[in-house]
């Protein structure tokens, strides 16, 4: 299987996916919630959608291992040992799905030594989705398009007299995200801030809609995987604090570090960022 046939086979397993949770979404009945450890929201949907992910990835590449979300927890021990795996958020956003906004996504990555590499989100309300892959590019299809071709660079926050986009977080936003939007507003003047949930905010990026996402509040990486996957394949990139790419299963625990994801990687944000931080 080429790596084109492999992308688009991870899109039609998200499609699906997606059909399970818009079976439990449009139900008209209360949607049922427990909490897990950490104290997030788990459904029926989630549930749905996890099963038929791995049971499709497991067939689609049986010798490659599966990480979602909703597994069992897998150590460290045996994680370090992947070289290539399939990282998944069988539905990301759940307070929106529970809130019914349509602002959450499946989420599916190829990880290879600890880079995305082939990604897909798709967006069930609405039938959206993003894909992207190491040296294919990023593409946005709709539901009654075929894919376009998506690029993630932007210089809207070079041009004189355009805001600069900043994207951020509809749920956990704060006082650290106040002021860096302060500091961008000093350092550049106008600055538009567009709030949004889950991975949707890094296809913001990718399709040059936005031009920076600071992410400053605790993620895990499937949370950010697929989404960063693509913003990667459209031209863009994410990094920590200290403007390094954010990377894969480098250690025992999943949480990511704060982190900046970027529709123009070349521009001097780093310059521009260390007087900030």
């Amino acid at each position: 299987m080429s790596d084109d046939q492999q992308l688009h086979a991870i899109k039609e397993i998200a499609i699906d996916a997606g059909r399970e949770i818009l079976a439990v979404y449009h139900s008209g009945q209360a949607i049922a919630v427990t909490t897990k450890q950490d104290d997030s929201p788990l459904t029926d949907a989630d549930r749905r959608a996890h099963r038929l992910i791995v049971e499709r990835l497991t067939t689609l590449t049986p010798d490659t291992p599966v990480l979602s979300e909703e597994s069992d927890a897998i150590d460290y021990s045996q994680r370090s040992t992947w070289s290539r795996y399939w990282l998944v958020d069988p539905l990301d956003g759940t307070k929106e799905f529970l809130s019914r906004n349509g602002e959450f996504t499946v989420n599916i990555a190829l990880i290879e030594a600890g880079k995305s590499t082939a990604a897909v989100v798709h967006v069930p309300v609405g039938g959206m989705t993003y894909l992207g892959g190491q040296g294919l590019g990023a593409w946005k299809q709709d539901a009654t398009s075929p894919d376009s071709p998506i690029t993630a660079i932007s210089c809207s926050a070079m041009a004189d007299g355009k805001a600069v986009r900043v994207v951020a977080s509809r749920r956990h936003g704060g006082g650290q995200l106040d002021a860096f939007v302060q500091h961008l507003e000093s350092s550049l003047g106008n600055v538009e801030v567009l709030s949004m949930g889950s991975s949707l905010k890094m296809c913001l990026l990718a399709e040059g809609k936005a031009d920076i996402y600071p992410r400053l509040a605790p993620t895990c990486e499937w949370d950010t995987a697929a989404a960063h996957g693509i913003l990667s394949a459209a031209g863009g990139e994410i990094v920590d604090l200290q403007f390094r790419p954010l990377r894969y299963n480098t250690k025992a625990d999943l949480l990511n570090p704060y982190f900046i994801g970027l529709a123009d990687p070349l521009y001097p944000w780093q310059q521009l960022l260390d007087k900030h931080w």
